[in-house]
């Protein structure tokens, strides 16, 4: 049942996903945006390929996990909640959860090192919202396994990853800009066009994927007021997705080598990036 939900909403936000590439790479062309470049593209294409083999091979096993955890559920929503409160209770704790994990990847280094190929792009478009990190499906393990734990459907959590995953590629556009009221509530284009740039009021801000009242209640949150500059402080100057995704750990290595005691090497590990997007 699980599979055939995920992949009928994979086969209903595949075409759209494609018609809104095609509409902001028109609206590129015909207002001379240059939106798009097509090494960036073929660097995103490297990187979504190395994420999606990752996530296949880790697909079953996560979803068993759950499964095998949610035998020790705190609590048994189903004879406490009806159904369409219990989705919507779902959404809200997957949105949390992706708040506290994307907070951390941005202050923990080993953790940065793995998502910063997300952020490695200098363009904002639709399909830079595919430039995932090859480890990033390993790392969000830790984090939403204490849903089943909880007491969260291993089912209705698989389906609303999806729905959110197809959320986040919403906000990577430079053709839509502020929204009205929506601003307040939700994770638009505008804000997430801040999460991406490197002006220095604009660091570590705006974690949310598809709520931004995370942000707002746990002093995270900047509006786009500047023009954003996207990419890193210090960009990585390559295409080349296998040398992206091991630089960030490379420089670990490099400067483990170098500390002069363990708790420094502990430091460097878990420790907030020394450079930062």
């Amino acid at each position: 049942m699980t599979e055939l939900t995920v992949t009928q909403i994979y086969a209903i936000g595949a075409p759209i996903v494609l018609a809104m590439i095609l509409i902001e790479v028109l609206f590129s062309g015909l207002n001379n945006k240059s939106l798009y470049k097509k090494d960036d593209t073929l660097c995103t294409i490297g990187l979504l390929t190395g994420n999606i083999l990752m996530v296949f091979a880790l697909k079953g096993t996560t979803l068993a996990l759950h499964f095998y955890l949610f035998q020790f559920k705190l609590f048994n929503f189903s004879e406490s909640m009806p159904l369409w409160m219990i989705w919507i209770a779902t959404f809200l704790m997957v949105d949390f959860i992706f708040y506290i994990y994307h907070r951390i990847s941005h202050r923990v280094n080993f953790l940065w090192a793995i998502h910063m190929s997300h952020h490695s792009s200098k363009e904002m478009n639709f399909a830079v919202s595919f430039r995932q990190a090859w480890f990033g499906p390993i790392s969000k393990v830790p984090f939403f396994m204490v849903m089943p734990l909880i007491g969260f459907d291993p089912t209705i959590i698989a389906v609303v990853g999806v729905i959110s995953t197809l959320w986040g590629i919403v906000g990577h556009t430079q053709i839509v800009g502020k929204l009205g009221p929506l601003e307040w509530v939700f994770n638009t284009p505008s804000h997430h066009r801040v999460h991406h740039g490197s002006n220095a009021q604009y660091i570590d801000k705006n974690y949310g994927n598809l709520l931004i009242i995370w942000d707002r209640i746990f002093g995270t949150f900047e509006p786009e007021i500047e023009k954003v500059k996207f990419g890193l402080v210090k960009n990585v100057d390559t295409f080349n997705p296998s040398k992206i995704t091991f630089m960030g750990w490379q420089d670990i290595y490099k400067n483990i080598k170098k500390s002069q005691n363990f708790n420094n090497a502990l430091y460097l590990f878990f420790g907030p990036p020394k450079t930062k997007n």
